[in-house]
This record gives C-alpha cells, structure tokens and sequence, in this order.
C-alpha cells in the first residue's frame, strides 16, 4: 500500500474513539425526519471542529447542512452524505447514526490525509435529513445542492457487503374516502360507510398484484378506520407506497392503483381524495466507475464482497434522486457477525451499537476515505465516472 493510502487508515484509526463516542451520542437522539436538530449540531460542530466550513439551512431545511473543506481552487469535488433521522417507535432500526457517522468521519480522514498533499479540490459533507420520508436528498437534489459536485458516497448498514446494491423507484399516495355517518343499528340506510370504500381498495389490489410484474411491489395500511362501532364512518384513509425497478413501471402501477382506488370509491358511493407524496424516489443509478474503486478499497482492506445477489431485499430511498444528477455511490458493510438480521427491526438497532457495528462503522469510514483518496489521486477517474454517467443518461449533469 502506499503511503498516501497508508496515511488515510491511519487518519481513520485516530478518528476511531470521537467516531464511537459521536455513534453514540447519536443514537442516543434518535430523531425523526426533519426533527433531527442535535443530530445535525453534532455531526456539523465535529466537522467545524475539523476544519469544514459550515453551512447550515440548507435547501430550506433546518437540519441540512453543508460543510466543506478545501484544498486548493478547482476538482475535483467529493461528497459524502451524512443520514440522521430515526424510526417512529424503533430508533435507528435503519442504520442512519453508523451512515452519518460513517460519512462525516471519512470526511475528516480524507482532509486530514489531503492537507499538504492535493493542491486542488475539496472535501463536502452534507447533513441530508428526513430519508425515511423519502424527502430530504430529493430535495436538495431538485434545489440544485449537488450541482458542482463530482461524485457523492456513503455507506448503509446491512448484514451483507454489497458495492453495488440497488434501490427501487417509490412513489408515495393518501386515500382518503369521505362518506356519511349514521347510527350502525338505527339508521344505517342514511349512512355512507368511508371503511368500505378502503377495504374494496385493499381488495382490488390484493386482485391487481396478480397483474403486476415481480419488480413492482404495492403495500399500505389503514390510517383510519371509523371512531367507534356503532357511527358508520364519515372518513376513512389507506397510505400506500407503490414501488418499481423502473420508473416507467413504476408509475404504470401508480395508475392502476389509482384506478382501484376510484373503482372502490364507485362502489362505496363515497367521495375519494388523493394526496400525493411531494417526491418520488428514483431508482438508484449505480456507477460503475465509483464501484470499481470501492471495490480495490475493499481489497487493500482484504475484506471480501458478499455473494448474496444485490438485486433482491431492495428498499428505496432518497439515494437515487441524488443518482441521477451526480455519480453516486452507495454500498453496504455489515453490521452483524455471521448471522442475518433484517433492517427496521429492533435487532438491527441494537447491532448498530454492538462491537460489530462499530467494526462496520469502521469498514464504512475507511472504505470511503480510500475511496475519496483515489478519486482525488487520480483525477482521471472523475472523468470517466461522468462520461459513464452522460452516456447512460444523455444531457444530464
């Protein structure tokens, strides 16, 4: 290894005990979406404390922040994305502290290791909030915060290691079916029932799944349902989130969906509304240029890559709306020793602060910073990570 590389781990073996320490203080929080307040002041002072410039506020959000660290006027311009928010009801089920952890200490390994060496380019670290919401990074990415940006990495939380882990597109939908109330036993004649018209919309697309290709999935709960047995509801709600490996297709189900809602709305003789999520998700596009250099960092690392297949047990997230305007990057590392546990269960946030999240913290600090280090080494694969983006997607920048 050499010694610039040599000098990145070891940058990252110093930054280990304020990383376990921020872990912690982090997890401690567990914040929800947009609520993430002293998520964000811990992530953002450790970083002003390592010599990045601030910004907080960004994009209109209270919790995002950008914070940059420069060593010289020009590229390239690397970013490392920094998850904060929580789980209602299971905390950091989803792996956002070791994520934003992970992302701001790379950060730092990589201007410690850079300072003296690069002349030009600079490091960024960007608190993006509310991923759970599906809200924060997509709109950044449509407020243009990305934009001079060359690549932008982070890690995730898993019991696989993944490089090239995809995520499905999302698309998020309210229906609201407003009826009305009688007394159940005396006069349900003059009743319009809202329930039924949710229940022949769960129907309807328990009998439209048989249409729908394996790469969409369609799920969703009752949010309400009626005050009490005997009042037949005047109001009743079902939230649905409809997802697919293409956008495309994606939205062909959101169609039809939608068809099912208004059918049931028939049916029922209620009357539906439909409020739409501000974003969807896209689905994430890999860079092979920037999974190629992930994977020599795992190799100086010696840290083999799972054979699990990486198309399956997909998520979405906000990820691929940052995808599409700038080569990205997302792998996981794992986080469990030798056994599976699913993500958004209260295994998984436990593991998040047992010896082997730390250990999978660790491999997501170093991994990146090796990373980051490669691109600003060898400034021809920023280059060809942006011509493989421009000719999967022409025009876009």
């Amino acid at each position: 290894m050499d010694p610039g590389r040599k000098t990145v781990l070891a940058a990252a073996a110093r930054l280990r005990p304020k990383a376990v320490d921020l872990l912690r203080e982090i997890t401690s929080y567990a914040e929800l979406s947009l609520k993430e307040t002293r998520t964000c002041s811990a992530l953002s002072s450790f970083l002003e404390e390592e010599g990045f410039r601030v910004t907080r506020g960004v994009a209109g959000m209270d919790t995002a922040f950008c914070a940059e660290f420069s060593f010289g006027r020009g590229r390239p311009a690397v970013a490392f994305l920094c998850e904060m928010d929580a789980l209602p009801g299971l905390g950091h089920a989803c792996g956002h502290n070791i994520v934003g952890v992970a992302s701001a200490c790379a950060a730092a390994a990589l201007a410690r290791s850079g300072k003296g060496r690069f002349r030009s380019g600079k490091v960024v670290a960007f608190g993006t909030p509310a991923e759970e919401t599906g809200y924060g990074k997509a709109r950044m990415a449509e407020e243009g915060v990305f934009r001079g940006i060359d690549a932008a990495m982070m890690v995730h939380p898993s019991s696989q290691r993944h490089v090239e882990k995809g995520y499905l597109a999302l698309h998020r939908m309210r229906f609201t079916y407003h009826g009305r109330a009688a007394h159940a036993a005396a006069y349900p004649e003059h009743g319009i029932n809202a329930l039924d018209g949710v229940l022949l919309l769960f129907n309807a697309v328990s009998a439209l799944r048989q249409q729908l290709p394996d790469t969409v999935r369609v799920h969703g709960i009752v949010t309400e349902g009626g005050v009490a047995p005997n009042i037949i509801p005047d109001r009743a709600q079902a939230y649905f989130y409809v997802r697919g490996e293409e956008e495309d297709e994606m939205r062909e189900a959101v169609a039809r969906v939608k068809a099912c809602a208004e059918g049931a709305a028939t049916a029922s003789r209620c009357r539906l509304s439909i409020e739409e999520g501000p974003y969807t998700l896209s689905p994430m596009k890999i860079n092979p240029v920037l999974a190629a250099a992930y994977r020599r960092a795992l190799g100086l690392l010696k840290l083999p890559e799972s054979g699990a297949p990486p198309n399956r047990n997909r998520g979405s997230s906000d990820i691929g709306n940052v995808s599409r305007v700038v080569p990205t990057l997302q792998p996981n590392v794992p986080i469990v020793s030798g056994k599976r546990v699913e993500i958004h269960t209260r295994r998984f946030a436990e593991a998040t602060l047992a010896a082997s999240g730390i250990e999978g913290m660790m491999e997501g600090i170093r991994a990146l910073a090796l990373t980051g280090y490669e691109l600003f080494a060898d400034p021809s694969l920023v280059k060809e990570a942006w011509r493989v983006f421009r000719k999967s997607e022409p025009g876009r920048r």
